[in-house]
């Protein structure tokens, strides 16, 4: 990827301001039912991709997460609109979360907010604005705001990019509800750990902060090592996921992702150097397996959570990371 600056540049002035503590600040989150603890200090959230190819609508989707024990929903916004289109109300929405005893901390979006060109990034921003009015209408704090629209780009600036990325954290502040930059293994802007840290830093804003997520921290070809810069908040939800050691990261895709202890991805060090850096946030279990998506949702969402569960306990958080 080409920029104005160099990756070694970059990496060390994103890594330089995280190690000196500046990091968004601490931010307020619904409470849930389950009280954590010193042993699992994050909450658990179910990102509706994992059950995705069994078509369940939004209802099902919230009644289904709760009956599997999680704290939050991470919902798709596609499936919010296509409820709202057959006539649902998004106060009805919310009383059935708030009923089924969840949060939404964060909400998948599409809106091309990065894109170089003015009309188009205008259009994202309009989009951001009604994905945002619709998630806070339902209780929703966060959305993710990945790299739409310029995943095949190369010379993405990184300056305008941040630039970009406060404006976007502006309409947030508008409309109470913070937009998290998104690393994109996948993508040619916005792969790197490091291209996303530094969009969220030179944003300037008070609330910047990444979604990272384990597959895509491997599959951009970023050291997990990076995760611990992120000082505070930086990171308030981490989707979380493992991969297997074949295919290799060149040919890897989203349908590839398994549980959390089912492939190789070195669970232990991230879960230990997140919560050595002060993350206290939540942990939003996503997937993209096709194999899954084949089975009982309920039983994926259960089996899901358990794996999730058991990695963070044998990670044994109060123990220190290991050295390289």
């Amino acid at each position: 990827m080409q920029t104005n600056l160099n990756r070694r540049e970059m990496l060390a002035a994103a890594g330089g301001l995280l190690a000196a503590g500046i990091a968004a600040p601490a931010t307020a989150t619904a409470g849930t039912n389950r009280t954590r603890t010193a042993a699992e200090p994050f909450g658990y959230c179910f990102n509706t991709s994992t059950i995705r190819g069994q078509k369940l609508g939004i209802v099902e989707q919230i009644d289904l997460t709760s009956q599997a024990g999680y704290d939050s929903i991470e919902p798709w916004l596609r499936d919010i609109d296509e409820y709202v289109k057959a006539g649902g109300s998004l106060s009805d929405l919310k009383k059935r979360i708030d009923d089924a005893g969840l949060t939404v901390e964060s909400a998948i979006g599409f809106a091309q907010w990065i894109v170089d060109d003015d009309a188009a990034r205008k259009e994202g921003l309009e989009v951001a604005k009604r994905d945002m009015d619709t998630l806070r209408q339902i209780g929703g704090i966060r959305i993710a705001a990945p790299p739409t629209g310029a995943t095949k780009q190369t010379d993405l600036n990184l300056f305008n990019a941040a630039k970009r990325y406060r404006a976007l954290l502006e309409l947030g502040d508008q409309m109470d509800v913070i937009p998290q930059v998104e690393v994109w293994g996948f993508s040619s802007s916005l792969s790197r750990l490091g291209e996303s840290m530094f969009v969220a830093i030179e944003s300037g804003h008070p609330k910047a902060c990444l979604l990272p997520d384990v597959y895509h921290i491997y599959k951009g070809g970023s050291d997990f090592a990076g995760l611990g810069l992120l000082s505070r908040s930086a990171i308030q939800v981490f989707h979380v996921n493992d991969y297997p050691a074949n295919p290799p990261r060149e040919t890897i895709n989203d349908s590839h992702r398994v549980y959390p202890g089912d492939g190789v991805a070195p669970l232990t060090e991230i879960f230990r150097m997140i919560h050595q850096a002060g993350f206290r946030g939540t942990l939003s279990l996503e997937l993209f397996n096709r194999d899954y998506w084949q089975q009982d949702p309920l039983e994926v969402a259960k089996t899901g959570l358990q794996k999730t569960k058991a990695a963070v306990l044998s990670a044994k958080l109060d123990q220190p990371v290991k050295a390289d």
